[in-house]
């Protein structure tokens, strides 16, 4: 059994991931994929049953589908003390260079390419159309929004997330918890925790 965690836009955004590397409908009636809400349990999203986060068994699969990193770490902890199995989700639709090594629970969403030697940690979520650069490194619970491009030799550090069209140039490293605002152009390094935005990025 599969389960998604959060049936919101990103849960919806990491079902349309799995039912791409299917390659078929999936059957709601099947029986194989659900989500986990606890605050849309009992209802159906996309046709599919939203249960409570203590209704799968231990063993099942589980990814994490929440986009704030501090609440994914905390529901990937759920996860892993309930004996649920993470699951890395990559849409066929992207590409993943050689050498490039992906985590546990991570999502990558539709034609994000990712290049060659890049060390991508647990529960990271790189979203449609970015584009992370050689040798890149990100850690666990990372999040890359959608259009953001990570050149080269970049490390993203625990959950440290790159706004939507950022641009970080190469080798610079983002600090744990940090935040790349929208459209900024990151042009040296980012101090853990700190929120930057503009262009140049300050």
């Amino acid at each position: 059994m599969m389960y998604l965690v959060g049936a919101g836009g990103f849960g919806r955004e990491t079902l349309d991931a799995l039912l791409a590397t299917l390659g078929a409908p999936l059957d709601p009636t099947s029986g194989t994929v659900a989500f986990l809400d606890e605050g849309l349990s009992g209802q159906q999203v996309r046709g599919l049953p939203v249960h409570p986060m203590d209704h799968p068994a231990r063993g099942d699969h589980v990814v994490v589908a929440i986009a704030a990193p501090a609440v994914r770490r905390r529901l990937a902890g759920v996860c892993s003390a309930a004996g649920l199995v993470p699951r890395t989700v990559v849409h066929p639709a992207s590409v993943i260079g050689p050498e490039t090594t992906l985590g546990q629970g991570c999502v990558v969403l539709a034609l994000a390419h990712v290049s060659s030697s890049v060390t991508i940690g647990d529960h990271v979520q790189i979203n449609y159309n970015v584009s992370i650069g050689h040798d890149c490194v990100l850690a666990d619970f990372v999040t890359v929004l959608p259009g953001a491009n990570v050149s080269g030799a970049v490390r993203l550090e625990e959950g440290a997330t790159v706004g939507a069209g950022a641009v970080v140039l190469p080798g610079l490293t983002v600090g744990a918890g940090a935040m790349i605002g929208a459209g900024a152009v990151v042009t040296k390094d980012v101090a853990p925790g700190r929120t930057v935005k503009g262009v140049p990025a300050s």
